[in-house]
């Protein structure tokens, strides 16, 4: 009989390895999926690919890379709109539903899997603005971010966040489900993967 899986997020920015192992015990992690376009930091060596490949076993913690199927950037023009990747479209393409099913699958088989990224706050990073948000609004999967601080925060809890963060608020012409949208979108606007200006 498998055990009630849940699904986690986390992401590494200025975080002293000792401390990112910890907390992966403190929520009892058996999976990183690691959601990088580009799975390297200039910065903090031991998140290099196979840097955290080899701590990971060292913890008996798993390790897979799904940057390719749920990474924020994409090769394909088509899911992109004035040089910016554009979320609602790469949630639809075939290498995205293919990431998700493989969690779903991981999820199935009882892991507790936490998709990992750089950024240090969730509200700014793909790990839920791309993969929470259409977890949530898609499939019911209420997706738990891991702080800096190891504390935890819910897709739900983190999009009202974003009505504070955009300014965006329920009035009379405006519901609160609409104004979630809104923010969504408005924060996907300003956080999205750009491309540089071809020369």
């Amino acid at each position: 009989m498998s055990r009630s899986a849940s699904l986690f997020s986390i992401g590494y920015a200025t975080k002293a390895l000792g401390d990112f192992l910890a907390q992966l015990k403190q929520h009892n992690i058996d999976v990183i999926a690691d959601v990088r376009s580009v799975p390297y930091s200039k910065v903090f060596h031991d998140y290099h690919r196979e840097n955290l490949q080899r701590h990971l076993r060292a913890e008996k913690v798993r390790y897979v890379y799904l940057g390719e199927e749920l990474g924020p950037r994409s090769t394909n023009d088509e899911h992109y709109c004035d040089n910016q990747v554009q979320f609602d479209r790469l949630q639809q393409s075939n290498a995205f539903q293919a990431g998700i099913q493989r969690l779903l699958d991981g999820l199935a088989k009882g892991f507790n899997i936490a998709l990992l990224c750089a950024e240090k706050d969730p509200a700014v990073c793909h790990r839920s603005l791309l993969i929470g948000h259409y977890l949530k609004s898609r499939l019911h999967i209420d997706i738990t971010h891991i702080d800096h601080c190891g504390q935890p925060e819910s897709e739900t809890s983190l999009e009202y966040r974003l009505l504070d963060e955009t300014g965006i608020h329920p009035d009379m012409l405006s519901d609160e489900k609409a104004c979630l949208e809104r923010a969504w979108r408005e924060q996907s606007r300003r956080c999205a993967y750009r491309r540089p200006e071809a020369d």
